[in-house]
């Protein structure tokens, strides 16, 4: 099991083609505008995918913001929308976290276990064949997509559970995404070849390509094949930007003076939280440094005859900190990499998703449908119980982005989410 410190405070805070259209009929009032939805495809990541509570799993996939997006789009000619979804028998999926107990604003977080799809010891999971339109792979990047030496297809179990045999080891997923016929699409990719970077404290790892950040002018021109073969017919479909990494749940919830005032509490002659930078200094820690979410379940803190991080000869580790100037060089990353996005899908006419914008509105707060939504930990509703990933309210939020910015694009009517409909993050006994 898990414990993790909420403090109080932060626990009250206000808590984000050239396939011809079938003869679809589309109920009066409502219109497709200029765009064909009859074959939607999803193109994107963890978040694509539905992954959720550290884990992909049955319940994360029904509700993944593609699936709500096309059930909203059968009102406008859209087709079916096919996932590749975990048996019941298997619904757990590779596992996930759940909210067992949280007495006195201390949370435990448990690891599932039971009804799990792996197929064999070595951590395979049940293989998945037919056709699917939603095409998210937990741990994409833009430039794994174009993976030269093909190990990712083979190495990543989530890709390799929808490739054939022959597939694996010979199939990126550039060629993967390709040959779909597919009237529309979105794409959201970019967020893990800044966030791999970000979650290893910015300590990169020698044969590990999760934990160096993209060239930026090799994102743009590997972003831009993309967008190329998936309008190669002329499709139209909407892109989405990268959100703030720095700014989830994950970053932001172990902040440096509450790690202090816990300590203060049983050792009234602490005087500060020490980190180790980047560059190999030891400094004192302010809250402009983002310590990891999970250093809190870590047992570390305060610990050893000298202390750990509460003195400069034993500081927190670089690898558990996103110090003050390397949280600037995220985001001049993430700022590159959306600029890029949004200029190539300008040039072709897409419509654009701004969740870079909407999840910092997140962060301070919004009213959605009379809920209140922001990105506190388990108690914000927008973020699942890893920091990072959606609830299926935060899914729900998070279609309806992408469908205000596809009517307003392309003059369609396609419905909105009804929010209220999803819940936040599940606690004890709450079915």
């Amino acid at each position: 099991m898990k414990k993790y410190i909420l403090n109080s405070f932060i626990a009250a805070a206000i808590l984000f083609t050239a396939a011809c259209k079938p003869e679809i009929e589309t109920p009066a009032g409502t219109t497709a505008g200029q765009a064909n939805f009859s074959k939607y495809i999803a193109v994107g990541n963890s978040l694509t995918s539905g992954y959720a509570d550290g884990g992909l799993y049955l319940e994360g996939q029904k509700v993944a913001y593609p699936n709500l997006i096309a059930a909203k789009m059968s009102s406008v000619g859209g087709g079916a929308f096919n996932s590749p979804f975990f048996t019941e028998e298997h619904s757990n999926g590779s596992g996930y976290l759940s909210l067992s107990a949280l007495v006195n604003g201390t949370p435990t977080l448990t690891q599932v276990i039971d009804k799990l799809a792996y197929r064999d010891p070595a951590k395979h999971l049940d293989k998945y064949s037919g056709e699917i339109q939603n095409l998210g792979i937990p741990g994409m990047r833009v430039d794994l997509s174009f993976d030269p030496t093909l190990t990712f297809s083979a190495a990543n179990p989530f890709f390799e559970r929808l490739l054939t045999d022959a597939q694996v080891g010979k199939t990126n997923y550039f060629q993967y995404i390709q040959g779909r016929n597919h009237t529309f699409f979105s794409i959201w990719l970019g967020n893990n070849d800044v966030l791999g970077y970000a979650l290893n404290g910015a300590v990169t790892v020698a044969g590990d390509p999760t934990t160096v950040l993209t060239d930026k002018v090799t994102f743009s021109s590997l972003y831009a094949n993309l967008l190329n073969a998936l309008t190669a017919g002329g499709q139209k479909g909407i892109v989405a930007t990268i959100p703030d990494v720095t700014a989830i749940p994950y970053f932001n919830t172990v902040k440096p003076s509450l790690l202090l005032a816990a300590a203060k509490a049983s050792n009234p002659a602490a005087q500060a939280v020490f980190i180790q930078t980047g560059t190999g200094a030891v400094r004192v820690a302010t809250d402009e440094d983002l310590i990891r979410l999970p250093f809190q379940s870590a047992g570390l803190f305060g610990q050893g005859t000298i202390p750990y991080g509460l003195h400069p000869l034993n500081p927190i580790a670089s690898n558990w900190v996103l110090d003050k100037d390397e949280v600037i060089k995220v985001k001049d990353y993430v700022n590159s990499y959306n600029s890029s996005i949004k200029s190539i899908a300008t040039s072709k006419g897409l419509a654009i998703a701004d969740t870079y914008a909407y999840f910092n509105q997140v962060k301070a707060g919004v009213l959605v449908q009379g809920i209140g939504i922001n990105a506190a930990f388990i108690s914000g509703g927008a973020f699942s119980l890893d920091g990072i990933h959606l609830t299926p309210r935060g899914n729900a939020v998070i279609a309806n982005v992408f469908i205000d910015a596809i009517n307003a694009k392309y003059g369609s009517t396609i419905p909105t989410v009804d929010v209220t409909q999803y819940r936040g993050v599940k606690f004890p006994d709450t079915k």
